[in-house]
């Protein structure tokens, strides 16, 4: 919750709501000190303003560089307009960006960093005008070894959003941090190595949300966002070709004030700031197949615990346009799971050097193929489009592709390949295990060795992306993920050289140390995800008895162990997440999305939000020219093969925030689209006032289709442009009393009329 517009009282600036930082009435003045005696007039408060900045790069993590803004002006903001103006006491940084006020009283202070200023980290001017704060008690505390920095500007901010105290905040992000609370305030630029990366890597993240606040206080946006409005997008009243039931929203907002503005950077249309999300990846399965399935007891147990949206639609079949998808909201005209160099030619041809086939060295059983064409034409390999892993990383964060059962020192480029020397026993469930139907499945007896197939570089979010294989933390950023039926003995794996220490579960350590990334996805392998392959006992005798939909050993309506494999696995990984420091330091915000690529229905309404409608034959992907409209881009052969939709599936959502709501149920459309714009909002990787920001078909909301109409004609006949269009998974909108929800063959229960029970956010941090 936001704090009014704060009154300016002559002596003093007031640091929260309710008075000096958390406490009630006027706040203390601080004395002079000793060497001034009592009365004798201005007390004297400095300090630096410490910088940070971003150097691109690094083959591992970020590399965040401290230093100071030269030339920035420190002062009063009496007015509380997030300016220095003129006649409020202020100072001006010197070139190590100290300065010096002398005051009256203790005041809280803002930092009004112009494009003027220079940032000594990088010995370069600010692209962008920013304003960082320091709370009056903070003033209070350092009095002349004030230290003006993002922190300092978080702490003020936290203070307003939960009407806390000085205290409080700034306890509470040292604990999510893991630093101590003496220095978290302190000069980072001064800090001990391992506080300072700590320090540092939260200061980058909060230096973007700041300079983004201030961009949106200066260009005057209206508060809040459009697509975060409750009841609908405002912008939407009196346009043509919209929607009647979503076209009656007034618009009752009003331009952003600076208070208004440094929240709502945490909440990007209505999508609060996460630290951490795991996406666990699961497989080729409806929502009729999983929810209130007896096979999935375990994700349904996990559905009711936390929120989840039970209108979610895929992009495509099979897999690996989904992934692409997921990885940047558009799959490109791919509708196959071929490999990523296929029909990769000329301006998309593969820059990889060398390619991981069999001539390389240590590669020499790689599946992957040197040349790929195919008839249908359609390029996997994409060249220079946004994604979220690009955005990520240039954002100074951090991402992560954790791959269960790869060969131990394969390539992440190339499936997986079969090895005898790796085995293991056929699972066996005692009975009961599977629905209650007493059947014993599997066969103790049965040595399996590990098969072909069970990574597969079709299920990597980021691997169709040129840039993303190209970028320098590639190699660094995926990593593995245990919990397979083979890991004990991949340690005798013959088929590539294991390298030394190798860890066959990274996952695992980085949970423990908690080096895991911003963004994770989770990809289990194919016996473990649901999507199943045949693996041959030695010999060619005995099949697996889980990894198919259903085992050579019962009736086809007895079971389906994959199902009940899928959900132990994910039960397996939910668990090691929650008892992990990461997911226990509540102070860090962190979510568990469980989900499915696609589902099965070949029927009704196949998908949703920014998908090509119709199956036409007339869709383009769009770009921004230099002048800010927008034109067809005919670059990409044969997308109109693309973006068909596959029907719903479940999506499950956990959070470690134990104030949040539960059992939230969405049943606004939604899609991976959205799922895309979602993360982009979460981490603050673009901005709703510029739709150019928001990669590829995530852009597609219903103003921008309106807006647009001329250059995406697949949207011409849509009968509802709410359902065919993008937004956030911020269940902002109000579904109309008459309104009939639209649905696939993918759900067998009737379609809801009219709205949810509640509007809670599925991401909120509190109820």
């Amino acid at each position: 919750m936001l704090c009014p517009t704060l009154t300016v009282l002559a002596a003093s600036l007031l640091a929260a709501c309710g008075g000096g930082g958390g406490g009630s009435g006027p706040v203390a003045f601080l004395p002079p000190p000793a060497s001034q005696p009592a009365g004798s007039g201005n007390t004297t408060f400095s300090g630096v303003l410490a910088a940070t900045a971003f150097k691109a790069g690094s083959s591992t993590d970020p590399v965040i560089a401290a230093g100071y803004y030269a030339g920035a002006t420190v002062c009063v903001d009496s007015n509380n307009n997030g300016r220095c103006d003129s006649g409020e006491p202020a100072a001006v940084t010197d070139a190590n960006g100290k300065f010096s006020l002398s005051l009256s009283a203790a005041s809280a202070l803002i930092a009004d960093i112009g494009t003027n200023a220079k940032n000594t980290a990088t010995n370069a001017s600010v692209p962008r005008r920013e304003v960082l704060r320091v709370a009056l008690d903070q003033v209070k505390e350092q009095g002349t070894a004030v230290v003006v920095s993002p922190l300092s500007s978080e702490v003020a901010r936290l203070i307003e959003a939960n009407g806390t105290s000085y205290a409080v905040e700034k306890q509470n992000l040292a604990t999510r941090l893991g630093v101590p609370v003496d220095a978290l305030l302190a000069d980072f630029n001064a800090a001990a190595a391992n506080v300072q990366t700590a320090l540092l890597g939260e200061a980058n993240a909060l230096n973007n949300r700041f300079a983004y606040a201030t961009t949106k206080l200066d260009r005057g946006d209206l508060y809040p966002d459009a697509l975060a409005n409750p009841g609908g997008d405002p912008r939407l009243s009196g346009m043509a070709g919209v929607t009647v039931a979503t076209a009656g929203v007034a618009d009752n907002r009003k331009p952003i004030t600076f208070l208004q503005a440094q929240q709502a950077a945490f909440n990007v249309e209505g999508i609060p700031r996460y630290d951490n999300i795991f996406i666990v990846m699961l497989e080729n399965k409806a929502t009729m197949s999983i929810l209130n399935s007896a096979y999935a007891p375990k994700i349904n147990g996990y559905l009711k615990a936390g929120n989840q949206l039970v209108s979610y639609y895929a992009t495509g079949n099979p897999s690996e346009p989904n992934y692409t998808a997921l990885g940047g909201a558009d799959d490109w005209g791919i509708s196959d799971d071929s490999q990523w160099n296929c029909d990769a030619t000329g301006a998309n041809a593969v820059q990889d050097t060398p390619v991981p086939d069999n001539t390389q060295p240590g590669l020499a059983k790689s599946p992957f193929a040197a040349t790929c064409t195919q008839a249908a034409a359609v390029n996997h390999n994409i060249v220079g489009k946004p994604n979220l892993f690009n955005a990520i990383t240039s954002a100074g964060l951090t991402w992560r592709t954790y791959s269960e059962s790869m060969n131990p020192g394969q390539d992440f480029r190339t499936d997986s390949v079969a090895d005898a020397a790796v085995t293991a026993k056929d699972n066996v469930y005692p009975p009961g295990t599977l629905g209650g139907n007493n059947a014993t499945i599997g066969d103790a007896t049965l040595t399996l060795p590990l098969p072909a197939g069970l990574y597969k570089t079709k299920h990597h979010p980021g691997m169709a992306y040129q840039n993303v294989r190209s970028a320098p933390e590639w190699k660094y950023s995926n990593r593995t993920m245990g919990g397979g039926q083979w890991d004990a003995a991949l340690k005798n794996s013959t088929d590539y050289a294991i390298p030394a220490s190798y860890d066959y579960d990274q996952l695992g350590t980085d949970l423990a140390s908690g080096n895991v990334g911003n963004l994770n996805f989770l990809v289990p392998d194919q016996c473990d995800d649901m999507h199943g392959i045949s693996v041959k006992g030695a010999g060619g005798t005995g099949t697996a008895s889980d990894c198919s939909s259903v085992a050579n050993n019962v009736s086809t309506t007895a079971v389906s162990p994959i199902i009940t494999r899928g959900d132990n696995y994910v039960d397996f990984t939910v668990k090691r997440i929650q008892a992990s420091p990461l997911w226990k330091n509540t102070h860090k915000r962190v979510a568990i999305v469980l989900m499915f690529d696609e589902g099965s229905a070949t029927s009704g309404f196949n998908s949703c939000c920014g998908w090509n409608v119709a199956n036409s034959t007339v869709a383009n992907p769009i770009k921004q020219n230099a002048d800010g409209t927008w034109s067809v881009d005919a670059t990409i052969n044969n997308y109109t093969k693309g973006n068909r939709g596959h029907g719903e599936s479940i999506f499950g959502i956990l959070t470690n925030q134990p104030d949040a709501p539960k059992g939230v149920s969405d049943s606004d459309a939604y899609s991976h689209f959205s799922f895309v714009r979602t993360l982009q909002d979460m981490f603050q990787l673009a901005d709703p006032a510029v739709d150019g920001s928001y990669m590829n078909r995530s852009k597609y909301t219903e103003a921008f289709i309106a807006q647009n109409i001329m250059n995406l004609p697949e949207y011409a006949g849509s009968a509802d442009t709410h359902f065919d269009s993008v937004r956030p998974i911020n269940h902002a909108f109000v579904i109309p009393a008459s309104y009939t929800q639209k649905q696939s063959g993918d759900v067998s229960t009737a379609a809801q009329v009219g709205p949810d029970a509640n509007q809670f956010n599925v991401w909120s941090l509190k109820q």
